[in-house]
């Protein structure tokens, strides 16, 4: 082989993992926090998200720490990573923006988690589209949110949130060339390694809630 041709392939391999390179520290942290909600949850017997409605759920999304602060100022306020279900398997998550909540989310307490359950596939669509608002699409498109806050678990009114693929985090996690929808249905991007404990929760819940359910 050439010097030209290996230098070539050498390109191919590196440009090919690129996509699987470690991601940023704060992405890291925002994938643990949210393995840590999903955990959390499931250690709550009266968790308030119904077996059966979880495990007809198209996608999760968990945003942790959403703090009452920022309402009072405006502008994006939350953070979190979605992933999809593909039978017990879920796919690499993709990382959310959440923007301009109502006072829904409000409810008394100064920091809350976040898990939305898209219930099909339109307001998965919707949001890879460019972004979905929780309020004139969130019924259409079957999303039932969930927040916790002095640890239970309970419906609430998110109205008014814009929730939206967060797509420096996207392209610096798989590479800007792979989209939200490549990494959450086609079935061939490797999750990053940080991704593996929010993951393996998704996979456990799923596991336990059918084996209850039979």
């Amino acid at each position: 082989m050439t010097k030209k041709a290996a230098a070539i392939v050498v390109g191919v391999v590196l440009g090919g993992s690129a996509v699987f390179a470690d991601i940023s520290a704060s992405e890291a942290k925002r994938l643990n926090e949210a393995a840590t909600v999903l955990t959390e949850l499931r250690a709550i017997p009266e968790k308030g998200i119904p077996e059966d409605t979880w495990n007809r759920a198209a996608c999760v999304a968990v945003i942790p720490g959403v703090k009452k602060a920022a309402f009072m100022i405006g502008g994006e306020f939350g953070k979190g990573v979605m992933s999809c279900r593909s039978g017990q398997t879920w796919s690499a998550p993709i990382f959310l923006e959440l923007e301009k909540g109502s006072a829904g989310f409000q409810i008394g307490a100064e920091q809350i988690d976040l898990v939305l359950l898209m219930m099909n596939r339109t307001g998965v669509d919707k949001l890879l589209g460019d972004k979905i608002n929780l309020g004139a699409d969130a019924s259409a498109a079957e999303i039932l949110a969930y927040s916790r806050a002095k640890g239970a678990f309970a419906g609430i009114d998110v109205s008014g949130g814009v929730l939206r693929p967060d797509k420096d985090a996207n392209a610096g996690a798989y590479g800007a060339s792979t989209t939200s929808r490549d990494v959450l249905f086609a079935n061939s991007v490797k999750a990053p390694a940080a991704a593996q404990a929010f993951l393996r929760t998704l996979r456990e819940e799923t596991r336990a809630t059918t084996g209850r359910k039979n």
